[in-house]
């Protein structure tokens, strides 16, 4: 057995990626994105065993969220805000993103973050030293998929 490493081309740029949201039926290409994370996080249960002195974990659920930041130059995520202000609807949302570099032999990777629903975010800002508007944004997702995942890369299986 040889010993093999990753090529550096294998590297998937963070730069190459796109979103999009879709917000009521319309679908807007997010390309004022600046960053994104989606983070899954199992819920777990502690288990006490009989005749262990260490208890055991049981995972009995989880939950998705995000972060986002985008340049502050449209109103998307702001209208969402208000609406929920005025009218007390609050607005839910499919958020896809996909990293793809085609340098990279492991391709695309795309997720859909469903049911998407806005915890926090900048409303308005400035800062006299700075050099663009950013909006920052956080939430919570109820499901995802994946219609796109990543290849496995040659020489990761043994």
């Amino acid at each position: 057995m040889s010993d093999t490493t990753m090529r550096a081309r294998d590297t998937v740029s963070a730069k190459l990626a796109k979103a999009y949201v879709t917000v009521e039926g319309k679908r807007y290409l997010l390309f004022q994105a600046k960053d994104f994370e989606a983070t899954f996080k199992k819920n777990k249960e502690t288990v006490d065993i009989l005749g262990k002195t260490a208890s055991g974990n049981k995972a009995s659920g989880w939950s998705g969220t995000f972060e986002l930041t985008i340049y502050h130059n449209t109103e998307l995520f702001n209208d969402m805000f208000e609406k929920y202000k005025d009218t007390g609807e609050d607005v839910y949302f499919d958020l896809q993103v996909t990293n793809e570099d085609p340098t990279s032999s492991a391709g695309r990777n795309t997720k859909i973050y469903k049911d998407c629903n806005l915890d926090e975010g900048t409303l308005q800002s400035f800062d006299a030293s700075g050099e663009w508007l950013e909006q920052s944004l956080s939430g919570t997702f109820e499901d995802y998929e994946s219609p796109n995942k990543y290849s496995q890369l040659a020489g990761m299986e043994a």
